[in-house]
């Protein structure tokens, strides 16, 4: 059955029939997202949800979207979807960070030059039929210093176009290497260097905790006399109040702003200031970039429904297509290394550390991090995937660490996964065999090789003669029909494990004749979804 896409903002009809042309069922229904009642009692029949800004996907419409996988962002904002209630829920959040670079970082550069030369109140002054000449003394960018802070995508944009314009650029970004700032012939700084240096500051940072008012009254206090700021980036990021009382005192200069703290922005501190550029959130608003973003998150929401590969998703490892065929058996063996310890476990789990050997080494390890995670966490959460695992383990305090060594064995590549609870330490471990088949190769320490079903039963006996005709009798008489037998010892006469891949679940009955026997230390059914 065809995955099943909700279009619920104005998107392009190109990006629309990309979704047809790749095999996708879809409903275009642009005005749906501003109806959230309306949104809510729709969305459960879908496997996407494309949207933009209008569209607010909150808790409540996710409690409904029982079927939703993934949404699409056209756009790089994600403030108007919930994305801890979407991780809870298990759904991917994608968005489109590269489609608008270019557009955003031209209206900062506009920007500039539209408060270095007041452009805005001399047109408005020339329209009057005034001829103010004198009146609008303006600066020149070449020579100046501009500070960037945030020299990431749209950045380091920026500061390519500024040093285009002869500018000195100093960048101050956490994140910013020297060799990289040497290559992109930025001088990086620390804040309070680039807020004492700067006669033009522009930001290009995300809205977090972290930059939250990162220009504070306090910082803009360290600022230069005659500093002109531009921010295109999100609102929240300057004390709006404390920069309009620097703008009527004198000390800064000129502001350029495209975002504001409250939008929709009706009444702002910024508003009716001399020489402050206003505009409403036009950063991304050309054309070119409505029709990219539109594009690019109709490819990115296909290639997941279709093939499992994910881009540029903001709660989910990405997965490019070709390592989504490459890794698909190891992300199954994963899961199912997870699911026989999570299955294995009753008591809560401290730590779960995952070792990965030879050629699995190399391969995309936050995604099989992901897996093995979620197998566990199904024993207390059947509904729970790879985008939701790690939250509910977050929540239970459980400690995740991950091991990745050259070739050791006999095997090109595997997986051990170890758990530690308070009582006990449990491992398993698995590969993939040339025919894409997962098998477990060691249980308990114990080397074996056992083929992956759906129904199987995992015993553990002391090594003793008559153990395999008990099970072989057992199952036949009660009409249970074994697939795969697999057995291993530590040593002779030691401890010994029975794995069963049999072709239906074992009754409890038959469980109960095998315990009267009292050849068995343990014995547990289990399940994995080999679909």
């Amino acid at each position: 059955m065809a995955p099943k896409v909700l279009v619920s903002d104005k998107l392009s009809p190109t990006a629309v029939q990309i979704f047809r042309d790749r095999g996708i069922e879809v409903d275009f229904e642009p005005d749906l997202g501003k109806d959230k009642d309306r949104l809510a009692a729709a969305i459960g029949k879908y496997d996407g949800l494309a949207i933009r800004s209008a569209t607010k996907v909150t808790e409540k419409i996710l409690a409904s979207a029982d079927n939703l996988k993934v949404i699409g962002r056209a756009g790089i904002g994600t403030d108007n979807i919930d994305k801890d209630a979407a991780s809870r829920k298990g759904v991917i959040v994608m968005n489109t960070p590269f489609g608008n670079m270019i557009t955003t970082a031209e209206h900062a550069i506009a920007m500039m030059f539209a408060v270095a030369r007041q452009l805005p109140e001399a047109s408005a002054s020339t329209h009057a039929g005034k001829w103010e000449k004198s009146r609008f003394m303006g600066v020149e960018l070449t020579g100046k210093t501009l500070g960037v802070i945030g020299a990431g995508n749209i950045g380091g944009i920026v500061c390519d176009r500024a040093r285009g314009l002869k500018m000195k650029v100093l960048a101050y970004d956490p994140f910013l290497g020297t060799e990289k700032a040497e290559k992109m012939g930025v001088e990086k700084v620390e804040l309070d260097d680039l807020l004492a240096r700067a006669d033009f500051i522009t930001l290009h940072v995300p809205f977090t905790d972290a930059t939250r008012n990162i220009l504070s009254r306090e910082n803009l206090a360290k600022t230069r006399k005659g500093v002109r700021i531009i921010n295109c980036a999100r609102g929240g990021l300057v004390d709006e109040e404390a920069l309009a009382e620097l703008l009527k005192s004198g000390h800064v200069a000129g502001a350029g702003f495209d975002v504001f703290a409250v939008e929709p922005a009706v009444n702002n501190p910024l508003f009716n200031l001399p020489n402050v550029v206003c505009t409403p959130h036009l950063g991304a608003a050309t054309t070119e970039a409505q029709e990219n973003v539109a594009l690019q998150v109709a490819e990115q929401m296909s290639d997941y429904l279709l093939t499992g590969a994910v881009t540029n998703a903001l709660n989910m490892p990405s997965v490019t297509a070709e390592e989504a065929k490459v890794m698909g058996p190891w992300v199954k063996l994963a899961g199912h290394l997870g699911g026989f310890i999570g299955q294995m476990t009753d008591e809560p789990i401290q730590a779960i550390n995952i070792l990965y050997d030879g050629s699995v080494a190399g391969m995309n390890l936050e995604a099989l991090n992901c897996s093995v995670v979620a197998g566990i966490m199904k024993r207390v959460n059947p509904d729970v995937n790879m985008v939701s695992a790690p939250v509910v383990a977050k929540e239970r305090g459980i400690q995740i660490s991950t091991t990745n060594q050259d070739k050791s064995g006999a095997f090109d590549g595997y997986i051990k996964v170890t758990v530690v609870t308070k009582l006990r330490t449990r491992s398993v471990a698995g590969t993939v065999f040339s025919d894409g088949k997962p098998r477990f190769i060691q249980i308990k320490g114990i080397n074996i090789d056992a083929e992956i079903g759906a129904h199987m039963l995992y015993t553990t006996n002391k090594d003793v003669p008559g153990v395999i005709g008990t099970l072989g009798q057992t199952m036949g008489t009660n009409g249970v029909n074994i697939a795969n037998f697999t057995l291993g010892r530590s040593d002779k006469g030691g401890e010994a494990i029975a794995l069963l891949y049999v072709d239906e679940p074992v009754p409890a009955t038959v469980l109960d004749k095998l315990a009267a026997t009292d050849m068995f230390q343990q014995i547990k059914v289990l399940q994995f979804d080999v679909a």
